[in-house]
């Protein structure tokens, strides 16, 4: 489809891949890409408005850590629920259902829920979908009830007697994750947990041993990959890191199963309380998938609003950081590289998704081809970033395509959640700018400007007071340099008002350039 999303590496990002650039040649188009990120918060300064009831804390899982689900399992790729409830309030959120299609541990879901809206989750990491399942069954239960189970169960200690387990096959990257002592009395627990004909316990017990694994183990996650403690077999490079103690398995889960049974019997701590505020929660509907294959099943203007965090452009490669969880979930090395693929493009190594082109009508391709084409800040960094990969001066060569394929899928997201939103109402996004060999993208203002090429009007940009720096690698290079962590606030035009809005950026990409 020439002209397409499928044919992006024209105008001026190709500009930058004919052939090896000069010093000084690198040095003008850094310049250029700094020149039109100027020009595109010009376009944007009065939407860019520093919010100091937002911190770093709420956009994170930190903001999460007194309550009782965050505490079992730290998933810390999400937000709080208390920057939710923020922005239900602020925005008067009071419509379903809502859509997160980056839906994560389920914050955004069960903070809508408890207020009475009904929500649906798109998540395709196994381990976050079971976080959800494990939510959503609980709050239906006798609380007391299942507490006095959980508690039992770990009293009596039955799998440690036990003579029979349940392998834990590890993937490549999590062999040797475990003390040898510890490994067996896991396999024993999950064959004891598999026998429980307790539904609820049974699903319990298995999260409980999920929530652990990192530590009773020799890993820790730290972003892109998982770091070895050196007391482990492995042969490690660089640094020798100590993680300090490791709890044994028995220690370790039955401290669990009783916080989980506490937590589950004490409701003022803060479990079920928002719960009581409504008569009638409403529905958590999950769908397991990338959310890229599962939009175009949600029908037009069904949704009463969208509040999301996707991953960020940085690297950061969630099903390695989650391997030890993802292996004990029964992912094997195919899956593990199917899922990898199927994510949001983040990481080095996803590669182009070519059966996009046909899950996705052939008119809304072309709108996300002429809104990717005419983004004069992506376009002249992406140009920057492949003239550096010419030149050896960037540290991995698929750095450039990431970034290309990160903002296109985006952008086809973001399309699609203007089809599915009902007119007038809003999407919420949280993300973070990145800096790429020195040059900023502004991930804020270009989904800002895809989103309004798709329809919507940019309500604000909530800026936290406090950005995030950049890479130790880039701070050697070019300097402490903070980069903007955003809340962006985009509403639905009505119909009238996005046939105009159409028609003017149209006739606008019919201008000839100067």
């Amino acid at each position: 489809m020439a002209g397409s999303v499928w044919s992006i590496g024209y105008g001026v990002y190709a500009k930058g891949s004919q052939m090896e650039s000069t010093e000084a040649e690198l040095q003008q188009m850094f310049t250029e890409v700094q020149e039109e990120n100027r020009r595109l918060k010009t376009r944007y300064h009065n939407k860019l408005e520093v919010n100091h009831a937002i911190n770093r804390t709420l956009v994170s899982f930190q903001g999460n850590k007194s309550e009782a689900w965050h505490r079992w399992f730290k998933y810390k790729e999400g937000f709080s629920a208390s920057l939710v409830e923020y922005l239900m309030d602020t925005l008067h959120i009071d419509t379903g259902p809502l859509l997160d299609p980056f839906a994560g541990s389920g914050t955004a879901l069960f903070t809508a829920s408890d207020r009475g809206l009904d929500t649906i989750g798109i998540e395709l990491l196994p381990v976050a979908a079971e976080i959800i399942r494990t939510r959503d069954m609980l709050r239906s239960c006798d609380s007391k009830s299942v507490a006095k189970r959980v508690l039992s169960y770990a009293e009596k200690g039955a799998w440690k007697q036990s003579k029979r387990r349940r392998e834990f096959c590890h993937l490549r990257i999590t062999a040797d994750a475990f003390p040898p002592e510890t490994q067996a009395a896991l396999e024993r627990y999950l064959y004891s947990a598999q026998t429980v004909k307790d539904i609820v316990l049974k699903q319990i017990l298995r999260f409980a041993a999920l929530c652990i694994l990192e530590s009773v183990s020799y890993t820790r996650k730290d972003g892109q990959y998982l770091r070895w403690d050196s007391r482990s077999s492995r042969r490690l490079r660089g640094k020798e890191f100590h993680k300090g103690p490791i709890i044994g398995f028995d220690d370790a889960i039955c401290a669990k199963l009783r916080e989980i049974a506490g937590d589950l019997t004490n409701n003022n701590r803060g479990l079920f309380e928002e719960l009581m505020q409504t008569n009638k929660p409403g529905s958590v509907e999950l769908r397991e998938g990338s959310c890229l294959d599962l939009l175009p099943e949600i029908p037009t203007a069904s949704i009463g609003a969208i509040i999301t965090s996707p991953p960020y452009c940085n690297r950061y490669d969630y099903t390695r950081t989650y391997a030890l969880e993802l292996a004990m979930l029964g992912v094997d090395e195919e899956e593990l590289r199917r899922f990898r693929q199927a994510m949001l493009c983040c990481t080095v190594e996803n590669r182009e998704k070519d059966w996009l082109v046909s899950r996705f009508k052939s008119s809304t391709l072309k709108q996300v081809g002429q809104a990717f084409d005419s983004q004069k800040v992506l376009n002249t960094a992406l140009a920057y970033l492949e003239s550096c990969r010419l030149t050896g001066a960037i540290n991995n060569n698929s750095i450039p395509r990431m970034v290309k394929n990160y903002f296109k899928e985006l952008a086809i997201v973001i399309f699609e959640c203007a089809r599915v939103l009902k007119p007038g109402h809003p999407f919420i996004m949280v993300n973070d700018n990145v800096r790429y060999q020195g040059a900023e993208i502004p991930v804020d203002l270009i989904l800002s400007d895809f989103a309004e090429r798709a329809g919507f009007d940019t309500e604000t940009i909530w800026v936290l007071p406090r950005g995030k720096g950049n890479s130790s690698q880039q701070m050697g290079i070019h300097g402490r340099m903070e980069n903007r962590k955003c809340v962006y606030v985009w509403r639905l035009r009505g119909r009238q008002a996005k046939q105009r809005a159409r028609k003017a950026a149209l006739a606008q990409s019919c201008l000839p350039r100067m």
